[in-house]
Formats: structure tokens, sequence, C-alpha cells
């Protein structure tokens, strides 16, 4: 059986111990310790609340790293359970209800890319998304792949080869509107370049 690695981070070095001496008893697993981090396929982030530090602590995460977030919170509201998948977060699950096997099936899930939550937390965010849908996206006319209409008409003419002058003479619009529509796309999805921003609409199925 391959092991997942996994490193443990969390706010206070006693919850920090406590994990990892709880995880160190499970044969799937392969706790890491700070030197060998960048080795690690999950990484299991400990903290009593989603709030700025740790906010901050999972976006500096996803950047340097490639491993997946899994998230143990001891207390999470509405808020903080769309900025923590916002974060980049797969897997989340309460202290109070973080027993070994609990953890164990959280880890393992997101290593195979496989997301996990209480159900009340993803009845929860569900809700939320279909409140966003309804009360801010539908009336701009933006599906929850964040493009419009107009974004996914010139990335489908990106990805027909047409440079920045023949997409602004195709639509009618100007060059600089274009090169902002770009940027507005790359800088909103947090994408690299236009090829970034293609392969994202391929993948979501956009064009």
């Amino acid at each position: 059986m391959e092991r997942v690695p996994v490193h443990v981070h969390a706010d206070d070095p006693i919850s920090e111990s406590g994990v990892v001496s709880q995880l160190r008893t499970a044969p799937e697993l392969q706790v890491l310790d700070s030197a060998e981090r960048d080795r690690a396929a999950v990484l299991l982030v400990v903290a009593d609340t989603v709030d700025e530090q740790t906010v901050e602590l999972l976006h500096r995460l996803r950047r340097t790293t490639t491993a997946h977030l899994v998230l143990v919170v001891s207390r999470v509201d509405d808020r903080g359970l769309a900025t923590a998948v916002e974060c980049g977060v797969v897997g989340l699950a309460r202290r109070r209800e973080a027993t070994p096997a609990t953890l164990v099936r959280a880890i393992t899930s997101a290593a195979r890319g496989e997301g996990s939550m209480p159900a009340d937390l993803l009845g929860r965010l569900l809700e939320q998304m279909g409140r966003l849908q309804r009360q801010v996206l539908d009336p701009r006319g933006i599906p929850f792949s964040g493009l419009d209409a107009r974004e996914i008409e010139v990335l489908k003419l990106v990805a027909d080869g047409y440079g920045t002058r023949e997409i602004a003479q195709h639509l009618a619009y100007s060059e600089r509107t274009v090169k902002n529509v770009l940027h507005d796309i790359t800088s909103r999805l947090q994408l690299r370049n236009r090829s970034h921003a293609v392969a994202y609409a391929i993948r979501e199925g956009l064009i």
C-alpha cells in the first residue's frame, strides 16, 4: 500500500503535536516534518477559525505548494466556509469531530483529488452557491465559471489563433477593450496568461 505523505501545520504546538501523534499510527499515512514539507501530497492545517491569519496561511500554502489542503477548525460560519473553499481547501472537518479515522479519510480523499466535509456544511455551502447564483450572477448574466458571454467570445477567438487586433476587428471592439477583457479574466481567476485562460475555458467546457 502506497502511503500518503502529509504534513501538519497548527496554530499552536500542542495541537500540532497531538494531531501528529494520532496520524503517525495510521498505516495509510507518512507524516512529514517541516524539513520535508515540500514532499507532502496533503497539508493538514489546524486552526481555531477561518480568520485573517488562517486565510493568509492558506493563500501562502496554495501559492508555494501543489499539495491538497485539508482544514480542521473549531468554528466556521458561512462566510468562513466559502472563504476556505476559495483558498483551495478540499477537505474540512470540525475539531470536535476530528477523530483519527475522520482525519485519515479526509487526507486520503484529498490525495485522490476528492473533497470531503460534514454533510451539514456541504448543504450550507451549496445553499450559499445557489443564493449567489440567483441574487448576484444571474442578474448580470454571469455563470458559475466566472466568465460572461463577452469573455467567452474573446477566449474562443484566442483559442482559434487570432491576435488582439484580429479579435478587435472581428468583434468590433477596440484593441484596448480586448486587452482589458483578457487582463480581467487572468487577474480575476488567477490565471497566468492567455494560454492558461484558454486551457481553463476548455477544461470547464466553456469553449
